[in-house]
């Protein structure tokens, strides 16, 4: 009786699962204690070494040298498309003014006043113009800005009708005027800020040249033929145009670091920004 298996209970199956469960018992065991001993574990987790951090940092500064240019880049074109606009602005409201009145917006009332070519702007005038102001006076007359504390009474003169040519913002920093109107008074690298001025993207008044005399010609502003123009007037160069506007561009100075040249013969453009071309 004490041999006997009953039919329906495999013996050596029995055998075999506790030689099974004896080998895994262990590892379970090992297991358990394993997790244990990491719940009550106070040792600090592994984290960035001083030289993993030192890594990270050299590859982040070199990652920002490389984009630099790249995004100093695009925000400089950025810049020059929106003078590009400023200044074909200022044409076309010029010219809007001569439909208009049959003349152009120039301060014919001024003493001792005869018909001459007039420049507005900051720097140094074309060659053969005398006649020079701030773009103040032209843009309030423009602008309709009779509210103006100096040119109010010459924007009633001449814009009698109360027309609005230009509709322009005002500078976002009063103290360093750029991209708008300026709105206060003051002096900035040795230039004057005049309230109701125009100044450009990089902190300089925008330049204008009108055909007061009525010829049908400007001074070219670069008088060696880099900016067109006709070869044989007089000035040389000069343009067949009634009215002109540039920007310096980034550097301030007309042309490539103020050699006058606006593009070279090999094709080399400078930073400027004309209307013309």
């Amino acid at each position: 009786m004490a041999n006997y298996q009953s039919p329906f209970i495999d013996y050596g199956s029995r055998v075999n699962a506790r030689r099974a469960f004896t080998l895994i018992r262990p590892t379970s065991d090992l297991r358990c204690l394993t997790s244990l001993r990491a719940i009550g574990s106070t040792e600090p987790e592994a984290g960035f070494t001083l030289i993993e951090l030192l890594v990270v940092i050299i590859m982040i500064a070199i990652l920002a040298a490389l984009l630099y240019p790249a995004i100093n880049g695009a925000q400089n074109q950025a810049k020059k498309v929106q003078a590009k606009n400023d200044v074909t602005q200022i044409v076309s409201a010029v010219n809007a003014y001569y439909t208009e009145y049959g003349k152009y917006p120039i301060d014919s009332t001024a003493p001792g006043y005869v018909p001459a070519d007039t420049y507005y702007g900051s720097g140094t005038a074309p060659s053969g113009i005398t006649v020079t102001y701030g773009n103040d006076k032209l843009i309030d007359v423009l602008r309709d800005n009779t509210a103006s504390p100096v040119n109010g009474t010459l924007v009633t003169t001449l814009n009698p009708r109360g027309i609005i040519f230009l509709s322009l913002p005002s500078v976002k920093n009063q103290d360093q005027p750029r991209a708008g109107i300026a709105t206060k008074s003051g002096t900035i690298n040795g230039i004057s800020i005049v309230i109701g001025s125009f100044w450009d993207p990089w902190g300089m008044p925008y330049n204008v040249a009108i055909d007061g005399n009525y010829d049908n010609q400007i001074a070219n502003p670069y008088p060696n033929g880099s900016a067109g123009g006709v070869a044989t007037t007089t000035p040389p160069y000069a343009l067949q145009i009634g009215v002109i506007a540039w920007s310096l561009g980034s550097d301030q100075k007309l042309g490539t670091n103020g050699d006058g040249v606006y593009r070279t013969s090999g094709g080399a453009q400078s930073d400027d920004v004309i209307s013309w071309q």
